[in-house]
């Protein structure tokens, strides 16, 4: 595996040692009440704690999730997007309107986001290509309407920037994959979500919203997975980013997401449970 410098050895033990503590708290499901060592600086050292956290996490990669920069931080970081492993114990399917149960670690961050997900069709290329939005899209077989569970020991995960984010698998935990779209190529850019939190209307917006939409967020995933020596392979999924936002849900709440003119067949539910099942019936 290929992971980034680090600068130093002091700084590469610091960075494993940041690995095994969210690795560990993940496994356990307990909550970290601060960030476990010093912040990275930047996201290549954030991005090599995450490379070290995946390389002895017990389970294998599915796909990976795109989350946004935004604001003053995209100058500072070159790039306005951020990537995080989706492994396949926390892939599931959208069945029969049937409520999809997740579990939020009692005292960390629980998310839900209503997103676009890729499934591809080829091999990515294993070197940071230099690809055209379209040209990614050829990689491309299917486009999806998903849930992205975002989730960390962490609670202050977001509010401590980017970096904190992709330090912890991107503030991943899990992905709910609904139907594939049909024509979805002629409809980019006016794919539109509405995400409920118990019945009230959290928020809505469009795929267009996004800079080069959400084909820019799969070319980033094609060259940041090769940087890192995880080139995405053909069958893995990509999620796409947070359409109508990033909703907290606690125990007990219940989530909907729709896409807009897909009727019954784009709306997948949610229910944040004690304990992660695959299907409430």
């Amino acid at each position: 595996m290929q992971i980034a410098r680090t600068g130093s050895s002091k700084s590469a033990s610091r960075g494993a040692d940041v690995a095994r503590a969210f690795r560990a708290a993940r496994l356990s499901r307990t909550s970290l009440s601060d960030f476990p060592g010093p912040v990275p600086e930047d996201l290549e050292t954030a991005y090599s704690i995450q490379c070290a956290a995946i390389a002895d996490w017990p389970d294998t990669i599915c796909g990976w999730k795109v989350g946004r920069i935004l604001g003053d931080l995209v100058t500072l970081h070159g790039t306005d997007r951020l990537i995080g492993p989706i492994f396949s114990q926390n892939l599931q399917h959208a069945q029969d309107h049937c409520p999809v149960g997740i579990a939020a670690i009692e005292g960390g961050f629980c998310a839900v986001e209503a997103e676009l997900v890729f499934v591809l069709g080829a091999d990515a290329p294993d070197s940071d290509t230099r690809l055209a939005p379209e040209h990614a899209l050829d990689l491309a077989s299917e486009l999806r309407i998903g849930i992205e569970i975002a989730g960390s020991p962490l609670a202050t995960i977001n509010d401590l920037g980017p970096c904190v984010v992709v330090s912890d698998f991107g503030n991943n935990a899990g992905l709910i994959l609904g139907p594939p779209l049909a024509n979805w190529r002629a409809r980019l850019g006016e794919i539109e979500a509405t995400t409920w939190i118990d019945g009230t209307v959290a928020g809505s917006g469009t795929d267009g919203a996004f800079p080069k939409g959400i084909a820019g967020s799969l070319l980033f995933a094609i060259q940041q997975t090769a940087r890192m020596g995880l080139p995405l392979k053909a069958g893995m999924l990509v999620s796409t980013g947070a359409i109508s936002g990033v909703h907290d849900i606690r125990r007990g709440q219940s989530a909907r997401c729709g896409f807009g003119t897909d009727g019954a067949d784009g709306i997948i539910n949610v229910v944040c449970e004690e304990q992660l099942v695959e299907a409430l019936s």
